[in-house]
């Protein structure tokens, strides 16, 4: 019987960092052979895609795989390193010698762990940053994507961090005051109060944080407001405004959304979906209020169907079920000792990381396969949604606008689409579009 010891521990949970890696790696390989390879388009978007764009989404898509493969290898050598040489209690060390420079006893532990949080979150914002300007101000600039300048990326990057603080701080102060205090249900009540934390933070979300990062107007008097208001009382979604938000300031790239989680709701157009001529690219760019109004019903059918409610409920089982690992695990000397720390020393935030994040690695790969898996059935059931309502031809003509616009590449590799695509790939996405208009034709 193999007898487990520190090092062990390191060992294996290395190996499957880099089995995992090495998976990733292999599926962005297939997918960066195809990227080379496929010089056709598809039938189904001739009529959409011209030479000039197609070959533009290729370089694109060659590009954003390079990126992402010497990202994610810096990434695991990083991670490999900060394990080996027990950097994490090094972190810990660093943390209580900076409590001790403000007269901190080291006795505070929710005190000295938010010290912790604060120096590895600003550790990683900067260890990262390189990789964060190269992709805004290299790759997106390249491909015409980029609209930030550098001081609205300053001060992007500085409320992101600030805010990221500000809201995981207390958080993880109440859980570590929760475990400790509990008793032998604290799972339960560390399970409730993050529930409740989480569905706080996405009802205040549209209101409070996303109008920190981006200006949001109401969208004008007119026909495509009017035609958002029909649909939304035909199938009584409960509209209280719509917005358009300037997405244009940081990026070429389209969207919209709805926003509230209980009660009234909020529908959301990037400036960038709505259709313009783009005096820079010498094209009309963005999709007609009739193509606006397929992908807002399509949106609208996460809504009727639930999709929301069941995402987060999912959610919520899993924090359960992590939350319970944690209780069964965190009390194991040799967790801690493995990381660098001495006998006895078993700081709760350090258990929260090596169970939920090193420990249970095998478990979180799994289970975001099948939640992808699970992403990209709701939405085909959204697109099927929209089909019932007659939106088919509007949807798939704005699917295909959207691929063009963002340059996606619509050809993917079957292994590698199902392991990272939260969504189906527009080929396929037109091809359940035509299935459900022949369907109806022929009932």
């Amino acid at each position: 019987m193999i007898e487990l010891n520190p090092d062990l521990i390191v060992f294996l949970i290395l190996i499957f960092s880099w089995l995992e890696y090495s998976w990733e790696l292999y599926l962005s390989l297939r997918q960066l052979k195809i990227y080379k390879t496929n010089n056709e388009i598809p039938e189904e978007l001739k009529e959409m895609l011209n030479e000039e764009t197609f070959r533009k989404a290729r370089l694109y898509g060659i590009d954003k795989s390079k990126f992402r493969m010497i990202k994610e290898f810096w990434s695991i050598t990083f991670t490999s390193v900060i394990l080996y040489k027990r950097w994490i209690y090094t972190a810990w060390q660093t943390s209580e010698d900076i409590a001790e420079s403000f007269n901190i006893d080291l006795s505070q532990e929710i005190l000295i762990s938010c010290i912790f949080m604060t120096f590895v979150t600003l550790f990683n914002f900067v260890i990262n940053m390189p990789f964060t300007i190269y992709g805004v101000f290299v790759l997106e600039e390249k491909h015409g994507f980029n609209k930030q300048t550098v001081w609205f990326f300053i001060k992007d990057q500085l409320k992101s961090l600030l805010l990221s603080l500000i809201i995981t701080l207390p958080i993880i102060s109440a859980s570590i005051y929760i475990i400790m205090l509990g008793g032998n249900m604290f799972v339960v009540w560390l399970w409730l109060f993050t529930t409740v934390a989480t569905l706080i933070l996405l009802m205040i979300y549209p209101s409070v944080i996303a109008p920190l990062f981006d200006k949001f107007v109401p969208l004008p008097e007119g026909s495509l407001r009017t035609g958002i208001e029909n649909l939304a009382s035909k199938l009584k979604f409960p509209l209280s405004q719509v917005f358009i938000v300037e997405g244009s300031k940081r990026s070429a790239h389209s969207n919209a959304y709805f926003s509230g989680l209980f009660g009234a709701k909020r529908i959301v157009l990037f400036d960038t979906l709505v259709e313009k001529y783009d005096e820079e690219k010498k094209l009309t760019t963005g999709c007609t209020e009739d193509e606006i109004l397929g992908i807002l019903a399509h949106e609208l059918g996460h809504w009727s169907l639930s999709h929301i409610y069941k995402s987060i409920s999912l959610t919520e089982l899993n924090l359960l079920l992590l939350f319970t690992a944690f209780g069964l695990l965190f009390k194991y000397p040799l967790l801690y000792t493995s990381i660098g720390f001495p006998d006895n020393q078993e700081p709760i935030i350090i258990g929260l990381i090596v169970v939920l994040q090193m420990i249970l690695a095998p478990y979180n790969a799994i289970l975001s396969y099948f939640a992808t898996a699970l992403s990209r059935k709701f939405e085909f059931e959204a697109d099927n949604f929209a089909v019932s309502l007659s939106y088919a031809n509007e949807l798939k003509s704005a699917l295909m606008k959207l691929g063009k616009d963002n340059l996606d590449y619509p050809i993917y590799d079957k292994l590698y689409s199902a392991w990272y695509h939260s969504h189906p790939t527009l080929l396929h996405r037109i091809e359940n579009i035509n299935k459900h208009i022949s369907d109806k034709k022929s009932d």
